[in-house]
């Protein structure tokens, strides 16, 4: 068997060969306090419904920050509970596709290969992110033209521009979902005196988050946010109500950063790559890319056309799912790169 992992800070995608996207959970663990990774008690879903709401003897644990492994122990028994859930009973060692920021060191790469291999692979490919988001999303990769596209998922933000099967340059910056979510976080701390949780800032984001003014703004700020916590002085319950405008400024710095990397790879791009990025456009893809006016701020600070990829929450994983369909043109292509 043949498998594509999209192993996101977020959510893990699994793409088995000639079935497609069969598998999209959170990359969450939850596990016994005190006790070995082995006593693992949920993954996927059903572990991130007890994020926060853990008694002492749990803790739930997100095996990857920014991009890479942060808990080998965890992350290997994610991805077998994950690859043993979409082909249950005996099976053959599997060969895998594994998606990786384009910015990971080599023990981070060694990590995410060992982790790969205790999971019953039997051979691991790596393929840097920004590639697979460009693949997945339909870019003409293999041809002499520059493609820009800005994958931003939940830990890292991958910037590239990418030409006759390579990267020709590329950022990659720790910044994504996670931090969006922790600036919300800290401006309700700031301003309201209010304690809430990942969920609860994701919930906000999802709800009343933007980059740049949306049409019909004026009626969608009446719907106030309603936020419920824990006061940080009191320690008592407590509600506040947030605007779009509020949450959008609190996300300024994060989106500013994503900006600023997207500038930093265009300045070290060449000329004749940079008229084919102009001519068109950049594509979003990730999770990020669905924070409603992004695409126009980066268009009003770029001068460039941005636009959204049809999937982008799964163009990693399809792009990812496309080698694995092919793993001659894969290994061609890395062995060229």
């Amino acid at each position: 068997m043949d498998i594509g992992i999209d192993l996101g800070t977020a959510n893990t995608l699994l793409y088995v060969r000639g079935q497609g996207i069969v598998l999209n959970e959170p990359s969450v663990v939850a596990v016994k306090q005190g006790g070995k990774h082995g006593s693992v008690l949920a993954v996927g879903t059903e572990a991130k419904e007890t994020i926060g709401r853990t008694p002492g003897s749990i803790t739930a644990i997100r095996p990857l920050r920014d991009g890479v492994i942060s808990d080998y122990e965890a992350a290997e028994q994610m991805i077998r509970h994950f690859v043993r859930k979409v082909a249950p009973g005996r099976r053959p060692r599997t060969r895998m596709v594994v998606c990786v920021p384009s910015g990971v060191t080599p023990v981070e790469r060694r990590a995410i290969v060992h982790a790969a291999q205790s999971s019953g692979a039997r051979a691991v490919h790596l393929i840097e992110e920004p590639m697979a988001a460009a693949i997945g999303a339909g870019l003409p990769v293999a041809e002499p033209r520059g493609s820009m596209v800005v994958d931003i998922g939940g830990g890292t933000t991958e910037v590239a521009v990418i030409s006759l099967g390579g990267v020709v340059t590329a950022q990659s910056l720790r910044v994504g979902g996670d931090r969006l979510d922790e600036a919300i976080t800290d401006h309700v701390r700031k301003e309201h005196g209010l304690l809430i949780g990942e969920r609860t800032a994701e919930d906000i984001k999802v709800a009343i988050g933007s980059a740049w003014p949306v049409p019909g703004e004026d009626a969608f700020e009446m719907r106030a946010f309603t936020v419920r916590g824990r006061e940080k002085v009191a320690g008592l319950p407590k509600t506040v109500e947030l605007t779009v405008r509020e949450v959008r400024s609190a996300l300024d710095e994060p989106v500013e950063a994503v900006i600023s990397a997207v500038k930093a790879t265009l300045e070290e791009c060449p000329p004749e790559l940079s008229g084919d990025v102009m001519e068109h456009g950049i594509v979003l893809t990730g999770g990020g890319a669905l924070l409603p006016g992004l695409d126009l701020r980066l268009a009003s600070a770029t001068g460039i056309p941005v636009f959204v990829a049809e999937e982008p929450l799964d163009s990693v994983a399809l792009g990812c799912g496309k080698c694995v369909e092919d793993f001659d043109g894969l290994e061609r292509m890395l062995g060229a790169a």
